[in-house]
């Protein structure tokens, strides 16, 4: 990991320890979770919203606004909001991906989850998911949450990675190893 992205790491998980933590004392952890999917669909979503917390050129106060108005449309818990409000005046929004990554981790971990993410071919269906995570689950032990993408070229099959395992059954990987097999061979 490169020392600028080691350095937002830790402010981010910093900052996620102290609202998780109180999060928990208060019994919000579900609420907090909801709004942490919420904020990070609005991250997703809107330019300006990434410009905000990304330029220099806005100062403190208009950042705090900003970050204060769109925790306010998203009802946030007071928790957030609040950290939010601070990071502005700190200077530090930008590692908000990073917060959410985090509290999204420390949430899922405190209720004995762990996530997959699956890359396939094309979108799977609400059944193929639900048995995905149901035999993902007899196979780590722990409830698991689906992150789904989609990558066209993988032509067929599925990439999973749970925490530092992974599986690989797309037709790519194979048509890969098979080209690899055929030059050894020539």
């Amino acid at each position: 990991m490169s020392e600028p992205a080691s350095i937002s790491s830790g402010i981010a998980e910093r900052y996620a320890t102290a609202v998780f933590e109180i999060a928990l004392e208060n019994k919000a952890l579900t609420k907090l979770e909801s709004g942490l999917v919420d904020l990070n669909a609005a991250l997703g979503e809107s330019a300006e919203l990434r410009d905000l917390i990304h330029s220099p050129l806005i100062s403190r106060d208009e950042q705090e606004a900003a970050i204060s108005a769109v925790a306010s449309k998203l009802a946030l818990q007071p928790v957030l909001s609040k950290s939010l409000a601070l990071m502005a005046q700190k200077r530090r929004l930008f590692v908000l991906p990073q917060l959410i990554e985090h509290l999204q981790a420390m949430i899922a971990e405190n209720k004995g989850e762990v996530t997959a993410d699956v890359t396939t071919a094309k979108a799977l269906t609400k059944t193929q998911s639900d048995k995905l995570a149901k035999s993902l689950a007899a196979r780590v032990g722990k409830d698991v949450k689906i992150n789904a993408t989609v990558d066209e070229n993988l032509v067929g099959g599925l990439v999973v990675k749970v925490g530092s395992k992974m599986i690989d059954t797309s037709i790519r990987s194979k048509l890969a190893s098979l080209q690899n097999a055929m030059k050894e061979v020539g």
